[in-house]
């Protein structure tokens, strides 16, 4: 506890030492200093903004090194866990736009821009694409991608950040640092609230490295196989950076492509291979854990997976019938979809998964379907990943939980004197549980109502013409971290258009997203600072 004196005088006493966890948030920014050598050495290789991502990483270093400098020996409890999750995920997002904004304006008299002109020369700008990239939500101010403006290197820092944001910035921090080998379940359970991570071995260290081991390997397998499409000429796109650019956005359900036109810039065949591993990203990683431990029934076995299939399927379904009769017509840059079976279930899958997912890419401008597929679509932000996956939005097992909620409330009802528990999978879910699912819902749905009606407002306020259906895919795709949404903020479009006050306010909505809301609106109360 750390006594402080307040106006009046009278000693009060706060109850989180913030020394403590801006010292970890530090130790985690030391680390994220050395990802910044892969940007660096393709700086290297290209011969663009080497002395950027140079200076990015010492700018980096020397933060976590004045942090850390806070408290020697942390000890963290759960109140600090609340205080470093939110911080440090603040905080590499501001330290992430140092690249974006060296390139844009350089440094007078010591470096030239390499980036004149560039969208993230503005700082919101920067800040809300270094936001986007490292919760994954794929959100971009850009309206120009390409190599002619933005290096080959700064195009790999987006990708990288979605890639390091994926399994979570402070699950990585509890596999690497040793400070965090006592408390890092508190870390970790408070990165991911009200769903949890399972425990896969008996030290929460392991498990870290377990689900980053998880990870990595399925991200490894897909740029090697899209790398080997290229070689195959099934994919003459694909080159090496292109593979490896993919493979960093597609687990983490990240979406930043170095493409203009995402994935509908490659072939039907890359478009194919790209769905099942958005699948795999949106699927809880301990269950493959257990499927190489020799447990493969687990994986069906587990009613979220189940759910988690079905609702895609079901949604793929309806979406191809509609484009396949036409009554969601579509153009792509393939041609018309409508009536060409394979095209259709194609376009549909894709669109579906990638949204449930909240991975953000798109093979379709899905802007010019019909409003019975956009609303489809919108519908989909909300279902979101599995527990334990880098997916955001609500996520199927809340929905589960709720439903199941619901259907107990009606057979009490009938029954006022029935007990009966809520099960998943067979297994009792506790009430404290099912109330911090039920209110972790109830608070999503609010803050999604009020920020659309502010978006709207903002909007209008300096003249831009925003409607009531683009306002709300726009915070339904930023809160659920997925990414693009209708209108001029559509998966060929921007975000740019939106007012600095607008685009500050989602930086804040991917913030919480990220986090699940909880860990970033207690530290609004004067319970979780003093009581």
């Amino acid at each position: 506890m750390i006594p402080l004196v307040s106006d009046g005088g009278t000693d009060w006493d706060l109850r989180v030492d913030w020394r403590a966890s801006l010292a970890v948030v530090g130790s985690v920014l030391q680390y994220l200093s050395a990802t910044l050598v892969l940007p660096l050495t393709v700086a290297v290789i290209y011969g663009r903004d080497v002395v950027t991502f140079a200076l990015a990483a010492l700018c980096t270093l020397l933060v976590g090194l004045a942090l850390g400098r806070l408290d020697d020996e942390p000890e963290i409890g759960n109140r600090e866990g609340f205080l470093i999750v939110a911080a440090t995920w603040l905080a590499v997002s501001v330290v992430g736009t140092v690249p974006y904004l060296l390139a844009a304006h350089g440094i007078p008299g010591l470096l030239a821009p390499t980036s004149p002109g560039s969208a993230l020369a503005d700082p919101v700008d920067a800040l809300f694409e270094s936001m986007s990239g490292f919760t994954t939500t794929g959100a971009t101010v850009l309206a120009d991608i390409s190599f002619d403006t933005h290096s080959h290197a700064i195009m790999l820092w987006r990708q990288l950040t979605q890639w390091l944001g994926g399994m979570g910035i402070v699950v990585l921090a509890v596999a690497i640092l040793p400070e965090l080998s006592v408390g890092g379940a508190q870390l970790m359970d408070a990165e991911a609230p009200g769903v949890g991570i399972e425990k896969l071995t008996p030290r929460i260290a392991e498990t870290a490295r377990v689900l980053w081991l998880v990870y990595l390997a399925f991200t490894v397998a897909e740029i090697l196989l899209l790398y080997g499409l290229h070689l195959a000429g099934f994919a003459p796109e694909m080159g090496a950076y292109n593979a490896v650019a993919h493979g960093l956005t597609t687990l983490p359900t990240g979406g930043f492509s170095p493409e203009a036109d995402s994935i509908a810039a490659f072939s039907a065949v890359v478009q194919w291979v790209v769905i099942p591993f958005m699948v795999v990203a949106g699927t809880n990683f301990a269950l493959f854990w257990h499927v190489v431990s020799g447990e493969p029934r687990r994986l069906f076995a587990d009613a979220e997976f189940r759910g988690y299939l079905g609702i895609m399927a079901v949604l793929t379904a309806v979406l191809t019938g509609l484009l396949f009769t036409g009554t969601a017509p579509v153009l792509d840059l393939g041609g018309a979809t409508q009536g060409v079976a394979e095209n259709s279930l194609r376009q549909a899958a894709f669109q579906v998964v990638s949204i449930v997912t909240t991975t953000g890419y798109a093979t379709s401008d899905f802007v010019q379907w019909d409003t019975s597929g956009q609303y489809l679509l919108l519908f989909a932000m909300f279902v979101g990943g599995s527990g334990g996956s880098t997916g955001g939005a609500v996520k199927i097992v809340r929905w589960l939980v709720i439903l199941k909620v619901v259907r107990r409330e009606l057979f009490t009802t009938v029954h006022p004197d029935a007990v009966r528990p809520i099960r998943l999978g067979g297994t009792v879910i506790d009430e404290r549980a099912i109330h911090g699912i039920t209110g972790f819902t109830l608070a999503y749905v609010l803050i999604f109502f009020v920020a659309t009606a502010l978006v709207i407002v903002d909007a209008g306020r300096v003249g831009e013409s925003l409607t009531l259906f683009e306002g709300a895919g726009g915070v339904a795709a930023t809160l659920g971290n997925v990414g693009p949404a209708f209108g001029g903020l559509g998966p060929f479009g921007n975000y740019a258009a939106l007012p600095a006050t607008s685009r500050l306010l989602m930086v804040f909505l991917m913030w919480i997203g990220r986090l699940e809301i909880i860990p970033v609106l207690v530290l609004l109360t004067d319970a979780y600072w003093r009581s």
